[in-house]
């Protein structure tokens, strides 16, 4: 299954999440998670993911939220710093998973 990169909006509210580039990364996770689950795929099942951050200064908080989100077995990833991302988000992560 491959997803789309997605950005930290809130579903139910169709806005950003408040905060900086954790609170980013946890919302853009979430969604993430949600867009697997509907494809009969989960976090758990991603053997691939690309992370693009808005400023590389952000890595080390970003990957805090990741590794909680992805635990000790990790999928590949790149992280890149990208010019700009879709709103102005901080972080928008794509991903490439098994589908159950």
């Amino acid at each position: 299954m491959f997803c789309s990169g997605q950005i930290p909006i809130d579903p139910a509210t169709g806005e950003f999440v408040s905060g900086g580039v954790a609170e980013q990364t946890e919302q853009v996770l979430r969604n993430l998670s949600a867009v697997l689950s509907s494809g009969k795929s989960s976090l758990s099942r991603v053997v691939k993911t690309t992370v693009f951050l808005a400023d590389m200064d952000d890595f080390t908080a970003m990957n805090e939220v990741y590794g909680r989100f992805f635990g000790e077995n990790p999928p590949a990833r790149a992280t890149v710093q990208a010019a700009r991302l879709p709103r102005d988000a901080r972080v928008e992560i794509d991903a490439i998973a098994i589908v159950e």
